[in-house]
């Protein structure tokens, strides 16, 4: 959904990239500690996480479509803002 790769997941989140890799294929369940880990470095990048509704628990984007495609294209700038030599 964020377009990140397993390896990203893994660097950002501190969660070993086969325990991903596993949690992906339906292999293993990862424990409840990293679990959280992987929400909570979702929910930073801009996911948003459903509860059960009647239709199904999900996920969705916190920000709309236009915000999404503008942090996106602040993200392809390069650096942060501090990192940045603004006179």
């Amino acid at each position: 959904m964020i377009e990140w790769s397993a390896e990203r997941l893994a660097q950002v989140s501190s969660v070993d990239l086969q325990t991903l890799r596993d949690f992906e294929v339906r292999f293993h369940l990862p424990d409840e500690k990293t679990l959280r880990r992987l929400r909570i470095t979702l929910e930073a990048a801009g996911v948003m996480f459903v509860p059960e509704n009647g239709r199904g628990a999900g996920v969705r984007f916190k920000f709309n479509t236009k915000e999404v495609r503008a942090i996106k294209r602040w993200e392809a700038e390069g650096g942060t803002a501090g990192d940045d030599a603004i006179y």
